[in-house]
């Protein structure tokens, strides 16, 4: 991520909590942890160490995570972007995204005989371990989820005939198993932790018995950006959440300001999303960013905020943050000679 500038730690002191602002005072309450998080780092990194080892074209399969930034800045480098495996040229490197994938697109890539780099965060491999587990088991498998996410469709692939999606509590009533007594819920890692609780109290309603996960599904990164953005929420006017609008984790930073305190809140991609009519009336504005956005755009906010008069900023920091993850194997490999090889058989 980009370093923290100059200006921002001459103005600033770290605190655990907002303090209640004096009236007139223009503050910035700026959220920590926020911005990238170790497996969007780990997968950015995997198409940034592709490019230099094996040479561009380096194909992706999907975004490699949910921002409009980060890709446009990878396709300048060199990394094609597609929606499916079948695009990718034979023999060509593939990198697969956070989000992960169904075991049917590493078959696609087998059958297209292409190198192959998993990028999915380590976090999303442990709730596709745990559906293949329990579909071993012969659990029916309720998947607390957004329908049509890419993480819900790469987990969903590992046991479809065992998996349900749940798209939230009001869902619930149109959920059939067939035995109540050997049912187990796993979840989507991007969501909000109130609305996934609140989904699993409506399933435990139906079903008493209702197995949880060995260990929370949602990420630590999205607890922890929830957790500094209700501190937050609490003292701000209005919240800013610097994100793109296909990320999960960054739509649910606004709609949990908005339900812990916030008066008012928008996702924007950058500064020049931001409107000038937002601040009529604000003193306090609280900052935050989705776990795939670079510093680089908070701190274009900042300045933005900074040319207005909100130039004093305080870091709430109710948590620390420093997971970080190896990155992919595939790394280590030869893949160029891998898909020529490929080609050869």
């Amino acid at each position: 991520m980009t370093g923290t500038p100059d200006r921002r730690a001459a103005d600033t002191s770290e605190a655990t909590t907002a303090e209640p602002a004096a009236a007139g005072r223009r503050r910035v309450l700026l959220a920590a942890p926020r911005g990238y998080c170790a497996g969007v780092d780990r997968a950015v990194i995997a198409v940034e160490k592709a490019l230099e080892q094996y040479g561009a074209p380096i194909y992706v399969r999907h975004e490699i995570v949910h921002n409009k930034y980060v890709v446009q800045t990878l396709e300048k480098k060199g990394a094609v972007f597609v929606e499916e495996t079948e695009e990718v040229p034979e023999g060509e490197i593939v990198i697969f995204s956070a989000h992960g994938v169904a075991p049917t697109v590493h078959e696609e890539a087998q059958r297209g005989k292409l190198a192959t780099i998993d990028a999915t965060c380590p976090l999303v491999t442990k709730v596709h371990k745990e559906a293949v587990r329990y579909a071993k088991e012969d659990y029916d498998i309720l998947l607390i989820g957004h329908e049509g996410h890419e993480e819900v469709i790469g987990t969903s692939g590992e046991a479809p005939d065992h998996i349900t999606l749940v798209d939230g509590p009001e869902d619930v009533k149109n959920v059939e198993v067939r035995d109540p007594e050997k049912v187990v819920w796993l979840s989507q890692t991007t969501l909000s932790v109130d609305e996934t609780m609140e989904t699993v109290d409506a399933l435990q309603g139906r079903y008493p018995n209702l197995l949880s996960p060995p260990s929370d599904d949602i990420c630590y990164a999205t607890q922890n950006r929830q957790t500094a953005i209700k501190q937050v929420a609490a003292e701000a006017d209005l919240v800013l959440v610097v994100g793109s609008k296909n990320s999960s984790n960054s739509v649910r930073l606004v709609e949990t300001a908005l339900t812990h305190g916030a008066k008012d809140g928008h996702l924007v991609d950058n500064a020049e999303e931001l409107d000038e009519t937002w601040l009529e009336g604000v003193e306090t504005i609280g900052l935050s960013s989705g776990a795939s956005v670079p510093e680089v755009l908070v701190d274009g906010v900042l300045e933005w905020l900074a040319q207005r008069g909100w130039d004093e900023v305080e870091i709430v920091k109710p948590v620390d943050e420093h997971m970080q993850f190896s990155l992919p194997k595939e790394l280590r490999r030869d893949l160029r000679s891998e898909a020529s090889g490929k080609l050869r058989a």
